[in-house]
């Protein structure tokens, strides 16, 4: 994913500001929503902070969605 290209809802990215991973929630003027695989708090992004996730991101997002369940869905 490039800086200023459109996100898929649904997709799996890295915000490389806040050094997060996220589900894209959707997006409005610029704006990209983001949320933690798990569940959690939403938060915002500008589409040239985000880029595709990779297999490292992608088992991070895993085990925090596997904390998340074990702790009763308390991120």
């Amino acid at each position: 994913m490039s800086a200023g290209a459109g996100v898929d809802v649904g997709a799996l990215v890295r915000d490389v500001r806040r050094d997060r991973v996220g589900v894209v929630m959707g997006e409005l003027l610029g704006l990209v929503y983001l949320r933690p695989p798990g569940g959690g708090v939403e938060w915002t992004a500008l589409q040239g902070e985000l880029e595709g996730a990779d297999e490292r991101d992608r088992l991070r997002a895993r085990v925090g969605e596997m904390n998340a369940a074990s702790s009763g869905g308390v991120l």
